[in-house]
């Protein structure tokens, strides 16, 4: 476990983990050691025990703010990355050792940055002549294979209101109250039930609005991030560009489109409302996602795994290399 200490040691809240990725490259052990550069300031690392992986096991170093120092109980690890998804790479460098141990070699292992603020190593790497024919993201699935994931969509918001005195309203427009119309409708919006992944959802974010509460707001903006199904996914898009006035500007920034991952006999499985680099690692023809810990307590100050499920971990990713066909 000591290496794991070290690693969830390091700061690598997204935007910081070059340090970690360098370290990651200098003191982790493979036939092969390559570092790409994802453009800023960032990298990639790749270990691989052959020049032709036929699996390869892939997750992310960057973690969420704010850095929460490790701490290591009799049963479990807190702190920020145990989870999600340092957790998730340990537990496969562990099955890449056992596996060479054992006297296989066609597999790699791809440490990736960014995947938190957009996926930004995993979309470098996609644009490298890399290619084989599994990858392996590590993710809290609960130990569980994701039959499917929802999709995500972004858009940036703009309200634009006529300020005035707040004691006369009827003579200006809050972008306030602009907003508060738009959540209304938003919140009365039909969107289809999904059968495999239910309901489509929403986050609203990057709130603001600057003014003195004694004068009405001249301007809101704010970010929404939808959460999207097969059913809904078109329907989100359509919705939100409808939405568009003189008051309202609407701008579109795209996202995931939900999807469906190959899952393997005797793992159970189950679909999944979160994203991963998954879909941007298009090197890859297909694609199982899996790992250790819960999505409940990722992102959040208990953040932690048990060590039962880290050595669970360890064995499925040996059972998947051995598995797959």
């Amino acid at each position: 476990m000591e290496l794991f200490r070290q690693i969830l040691s390091f700061d690598s809240t997204s935007g910081r983990e070059r340090e970690l990725g360098q370290w990651l490259a200098t003191h982790l052990e493979a036939p092969s050691v390559e570092t790409f550069e994802v453009g800023d300031g960032t990298l990639d690392v790749l270990l691989k025990w052959s020049d032709a992986p036929r699996v390869v096991f892939c997750s992310h170093m960057d973690t969420v703010p704010p850095y929460i120092p490790p701490t290591f109980g009799e049963d479990r690890v807190c702190g920020r990355g145990s989870c999600d998804a340092k957790g998730q790479f340990y537990a496969m460098y562990r099955a890449c050792l056992q596996l060479a141990a054992a006297g296989h070699r066609d597999f790699a292992l791809l440490i990736v940055s960014g995947e938190e603020t957009g996926s930004w190593g995993a979309k470098a790497f996609a644009k490298t002549d890399f290619r084989a024919p599994l990858l392996v993201v590590g993710e809290p699935t609960d130990n569980c294979m994701v039959s499917a994931s929802k999709g995500t969509k972004r858009f940036d918001l703009t309200f634009t209101g006529q300020p005035f005195h707040s004691g006369y309203p009827e003579h200006g427009l809050s972008a306030v109250e602009l907003f508060v119309d738009f959540m209304e409708r938003l919140r009365a919006a039909d969107f289809p039930e999904d059968p495999v992944l239910g309901p489509t959802t929403w986050n609203v974010g990057r709130l603001q609005s600057d003014n003195p509460q004694n004068i009405l707001s001249p301007c809101l903006t704010c970010r929404i991030y939808f959460r999207t199904t097969f059913s809904a996914d078109a329907v989100v898009v359509a919705w939100m560009r409808a939405q568009a006035s003189q008051t309202l500007q609407v701008e579109e920034y795209g996202g995931d489109a939900p999807a469906r991952y190959l899952t393997l006999p005797g793992f159970p499985a189950k679909p999944v409302s979160f994203g991963s680099d998954a879909p941007h690692l298009t090197n890859f023809r297909d694609k199982i996602i899996c790992g250790p810990g819960s999505i409940t307590v990722a992102h959040r100050d208990e953040e932690q795994l048990l060590f039962r499920d880290l050595e669970q971990a360890i064995t499925n990713y040996v059972s998947i290399y051995e598995s797959y066909h």
